[in-house]
């Protein structure tokens, strides 16, 4: 009400909402686009004298892609608001991606006031009258969905909802009828949920000590396959050590860079269908293959079906992988931060230290080199590498542009490695990016495609609003590479789909914002001095680097194509 103070104004469930999850689940952020619906959430955000945020995107899926970027990079658990309506319907993909990739995020969304749903509401998700079903359609994209149709539930749904997405994990969503949120909230405040302690680990199973003793003192180093799981866990430390223990090398899925050092020795590069030849050539020489923190889905398990035939295969992860039949497998379900201490202490109880086992090194898939006038991808990402910091975080999209960085840009050692291959929306990054500059307060790189900025590039405007520390990287080849591609390698022409008229992404950005240095470059060198001057920027700052669209990049089902490079060689 207007001229109304807030010490006069009746504490009201959005009120609620925002105190329980700044004081009780610990979110500083509150991502989303405002709208009528949603607004009373943003007014008790902006009421509130406390750490908790709120953070305006340009889209409902970039939002989204926030929340999931700050959990992601380490910032914790985040919030996105959006209101009824299409925008609701917008983040359903951003949802998707975080069902699909276990990251807990928790989703507020606006409806109409129960009083009008189910009577032509605008906006009607109540699935009253033939309208929208709001519930089933959010419920596939979460792990807990529910309306909240009286302000006293909020007491009993709001703590359900936070304790689902941590334990999920993966999106919980809150439906609030406008009314609600506004409606007066008098019910004892909530206290935290209790936590039980995690159960220690339990001995490890004699057999998986056995078989990877076993194997690594016979000379046959086991290949741990390391997944997401190991990040979200915190359990990096504990991967190294139990990979020491186990005599092992290491590799990770394309969205697990970051589960382990890549400069360190075992390191053997990246499974899957954009990874290194050597992870392949590695499995073929072992008789152990161990996946930790990781159900070893397709993307990371492309190419390397043959070599599993005939391995034993010890899975420590929640849930069981999908591995077919054929061999053995040892499924442990395992808490990672108490199996790997409780295996490694038994490892090297009965078999001591074994050696660090040796290999050739990474192997690359083929690949271009740059040439006078002819500027290729591999030396392009190895620019990138060298600029940035082992604390920061990187950010890529799938698509040509992913495969690249994925082959060619090691995680940074102290820093985060962003990929989301849950479902692979295109321009997930730049929201990804904010939510997790906004998280950590790290240098971020953001490393996209032309398609990729034209769908989700405006969030650029967010980072400059918040003065965020982001490098945005447009990877431009003029079209969507990924899909020309794959028109000319699996289709014998040209597709004329895919191709689009050039565009000058810098120059249009610093247009935009003339606050923030952007530029097109079109050569190394440019590149490297671009990278130079915005080293010590905490601002945002873009490049768009002129790419060529018939340039193929390293990923298996390419591997044929005539046009092909070295593959060995260490970047």
């Amino acid at each position: 009400m207007a001229g109304e103070s807030s010490q006069d104004r009746p504490r009201t469930v959005a009120d609620h909402i925002v105190e329980h999850l700044e004081t009780v689940a610990g979110v500083r952020h509150v991502f989303g686009v405002h709208g009528a619906n949603i607004e009373d959430v943003y007014d008790a955000v902006a009421r509130r004298d406390g750490a908790l945020r709120a953070v305006i995107g340009k889209h409902e899926f970039s939002a989204g892609a926030m929340a999931d970027g700050h959990f992601r990079a380490g910032g914790g658990l985040a919030a996105v608001a959006v209101t009824s309506g299409g925008g609701a319907l917008n983040l359903v993909p951003a949802l998707g991606e975080a069902y699909a990739s276990g990251v807990p995020v928790i989703a507020l969304i606006g409806q109409p006031p129960t009083a009008l749903e189910g009577r032509g509401a605008f906006q009607d998700q109540s699935g009253l009258a033939g309208s929208l079903d709001g519930p089933a359609l959010f419920a596939p994209v979460s792990r807990f969905c529910a309306r909240v149709d009286k302000p006293d539930e909020i007491a009993d749904l709001l703590p359900r909802a936070v304790e689902a997405a941590l334990a999920g994990p993966g999106p919980a969503v809150l439906l609030l009828p406008k009314d609600v949120q506004s409606a007066p909230f008098s019910a004892e405040e909530a206290g935290p949920a209790p936590v039980e302690g995690a159960s220690p680990a339990g001995p490890p199973d004699r057999r998986v000590i056995r078989v990877l003793g076993e194997a690594s003192w016979t000379g046959i180093a086991p290949l741990i396959i390391a997944g997401a799981g190991v990040v979200r866990a915190d359990a990096r430390a504990e991967l190294a050590r139990f990979a020491e223990a186990a005599g092992a090398l290491v590799a990770v899925e394309p969205d697990a860079k970051d589960a382990f050092d890549n400069r360190d020795p075992r390191f053997v590069g990246v499974a899957g269908a954009n990874g290194h030849p050597s992870v392949p050539a590695r499995l073929a020489e072992t008789t152990v293959c161990v996946l930790v923190g990781t159900r070893f889905p397709q993307v990371a398990r492309a190419g390397l079906e043959a070599e599993l035939a005939g391995r034993t295969v010890v899975c420590l992860n929640p849930e069981p992988p999908y591995v077919d039949g054929g061999r053995e497998v040892m499924a442990v379900v395992a808490d990672l931060r108490l199996s790997l201490p409780s295996i490694t202490e038994r490892l090297t109880a009965e078999y001591g230290s074994p050696p660090v086992p040796e290999h050739p090194g990474l192997a690359y898939l083929p690949h271009e080199r740059s040439e006078p006038g002819k500027m290729a991808l591999r030396e392009v990402v190895e620019t990138l590498a060298d600029a940035v910091p082992e604390s920061a975080v990187v950010v890529s999209d799938a698509g040509n542009t992913g495969c690249g960085v994925l082959h060619f840009l090691p995680a940074p050692s102290q820093g985060r490695y962003l990929l989301a291959l849950g479902m692979g929306g295109m321009g997930f990054s730049f929201g990804a990016g904010i939510g997790a500059a906004l998280g950590t307060g790290r240098r971020t790189f953001v490393l996209a495609g032309d398609g990729s900025f034209f769908m989700h590039g405006m969030e650029v405007h967010t980072a400059v609003e918040h003065d965020l520390p982001i490098t945005f990287v447009v990877f431009n080849n003029n079209g969507h590479a990924a899909c020309a591609s794959r028109e000319e390698l699996f289709y014998d022409h040209v597709g004329p789909y895919n191709r689009f008229r050039d565009s000058d992404i810098g120059g249009g950005v610093a247009a935009l914002f003339p606050s923030i240095r952007a530029r097109t470059v079109r050569g190394l060198d440019e590149l490297a001095e671009f990278l130079a001057e915005t080293a010590a920027s905490r601002s945002p700052n873009l490049v768009s680097i002129e790419m060529r669209l018939d340039e193929m990049p390293p990923y298996l089902p390419f591997a044929g194509a005539a046009r092909t490079g070295p593959t060995e060689g260490t970047p």
